[in-house]
């Protein structure tokens, strides 16, 4: 399986255009990805740099025929017309999509920065006749107290998912939607993090975790003591001089033999952000 993960700050390139077909076309030139997990794709927001208020999920869909697309957003407002605008992490997937959970994570008063609801889309999706969760975010990034509580939220929606998956289902009701659906104690959580490696979040992210599967960090695995290439910043220093790493892939650590190989393309300036591209066996 080729997963791609990606922050395509709503298709706008550091050319200042926003190109929803480009943004298709550079993803299937990457990585032909079998899953590809978008964050800060937009519907109706105009008043987004570059954007025409277009509803970006129904023409990234459109641009990836063959895959289904799932969706969860944080902020959800009214536009003047009495439509709705909305904001978050797109999953689309060529293979087959079993439950779709959506999760929105902590967000804690912190009056004195910019922040907005962030939220978490989980997937357990079938690879190569087995189930695997597969999850997509995007971590608060003006606010740590923010970030460390939605990373701790991340934890436990990994530990509920692994009871749920060990669980013997209730023979008592088994139709409509008490039905028992595929699960796995196995997952990928991918996302833009917002948090570089020396943040206490990350280190959270990697601590053990009762009742389940440690996380570990899939770069450092196929990597080990070389630093991350950086994702963030390698083509803009608005937010920082020298480029760094915040998207990353966790994995749980039963999945260690089948991580085959992680890269982080720098060449591309489709986004703000740079592509990561995992090749799961």
């Amino acid at each position: 399986m080729n997963l791609l993960q990606w922050n395509i700050q709503w298709c706008r390139g550091m050319d200042g255009h926003m190109d929803v077909q480009r943004i298709a076309r550079v993803a299937r030139e990457l990585a032909d990805p079998d899953v590809a997990c978008f964050q800060e794709v937009a519907i109706n927001y105009p008043a987004l740099a570059g954007s025409r208020g277009e509803d970006q999920v129904a023409e990234l869909s459109a641009a990836f025929p063959g895959y289904s697309a799932h969706f969860v957003w944080g902020p959800d407002v009214p536009d003047t017309q009495g439509g709705r605008r909305r904001f978050g992490n797109l999953l689309l997937s060529r293979l087959p999509v079993h439950q779709v959970l959506r999760h929105s994570l902590p967000w804690p008063a912190h009056a004195e920065v910019p922040t907005m609801q962030r939220t978490a889309i989980e997937a357990v999706i079938e690879v190569n006749g087995a189930p695997l969760r597969i999850t997509t975010t995007h971590l608060e990034y003006y606010s740590a107290t923010q970030r460390y509580a939605q990373v701790e939220a991340l934890r436990t929606l990994h530990a509920n998912a692994t009871a749920r998956a060990r669980a013997t289902p209730s023979k008592q009701y088994n139709s409509g939607p008490f039905q028992p659906l595929a699960s796995s104690v196995s997952g990928l959580i991918t996302g833009d993090f917002n948090m570089r490696t020396d943040d206490p979040a990350y280190a959270r992210m990697l601590a053990p975790i009762d009742g389940a599967e440690p996380l570990i960090d899939v770069w450092s695995h196929c990597h080990p003591h070389t630093p991350h290439a950086p994702t963030f910043c390698v083509f803009d220093s608005r937010y920082s001089k020298s480029p760094y790493c915040c998207d990353f892939i966790f994995a749980s650590r039963d999945l260690a033999p089948r991580l085959r190989k992680i890269r982080v393309d720098l060449d591309t300036q489709a986004s703000d952000h740079q592509p990561v591209i995992l090749h799961l066996a």
